[in-house]
């Protein structure tokens, strides 16, 4: 499922076995005082077993398939989807997922706590619940089949008056807060034009959680 045509937006088709699913989530950010979470469907991770191995990749969803289609952990779907335009911009291999299917339906256990792997959220509940930081190496590890873990396309605004914006990755968690097996990870530098980088230490992750209390 490597991605052969660079920049140039392809139509493709694919199959796979889902390992997680994951919220797909669009974070803006401004110095330390604005990180915005907008909630724009998941993103689900898949393996297939190839001629050169096993290979992982990720597809960008609508909340209103993962409703329609119930995707779990375990299943083996198949679909069509495009490829990156904008690779720094979007997390997944592919995204604009379509024709759907469901092939095979998992027989595998449900987890209860973390890391959460039942029934996926709806968009409104991860709103609600807001997300702190989360450490990359977790994500990659024991967090990555929990649905309350993501990994967000990251819009920086480096530039107010010619609107110019840089992009990353970061690693989050709409989890309980007493979930045992979470960490911050590091301070996170955020970047703005003719000035050193603010780091932000975890200060907002309490205004973004502020709805709920320490075992929601």
């Amino acid at each position: 499922m490597r991605n052969l045509y660079g920049n140039e937006s392809v139509k493709i088709k694919w199959k796979g076995r889902i390992i997680s699913i994951q919220p797909r989530t669009r974070v803006w950010r401004y110095v330390t005082d604005n990180r915005t979470h907008y909630h724009i469907g998941y993103n689900i991770f898949l393996e297939v077993t190839t001629d050169e191995g096993v290979e992982s990749f990720a597809v960008a969803i609508s909340e209103k398939q993962q409703l329609k289609e119930a995707f779990r952990i375990g299943d083996i779907v198949s679909g069509t989807a495009w490829t990156k335009k904008y690779p720094e911009r979007e997390y997944a291999n592919y995204y604009r997922a379509g024709a759907l299917k469901l092939l095979e339906r998992s027989t595998e256990l449900e987890e209860t706590s973390c890391p959460w792997t039942g029934p996926l959220q709806e968009m409104e509940v991860y709103e609600y619940r807001g997300a702190r930081m989360l450490s990359k190496s977790l994500w990659k590890g024991k967090c990555f089949t929990c649905y309350y873990a993501t990994m967000a396309n990251v819009e920086i605004q480096w530039d107010f008056d010619r609107d110019i914006k840089k992009y990353r990755f970061e690693s989050f968690c709409y989890g309980p807060k007493s979930c045992k097996y979470y960490k911050p990870g590091r301070a996170r530098s955020v970047p703005y034009k003719g000035r050193d980088s603010a780091l932000d230490t975890g200060g907002l992750d309490d205004i973004c959680t502020e709805n709920r209390a320490w075992d929601d």
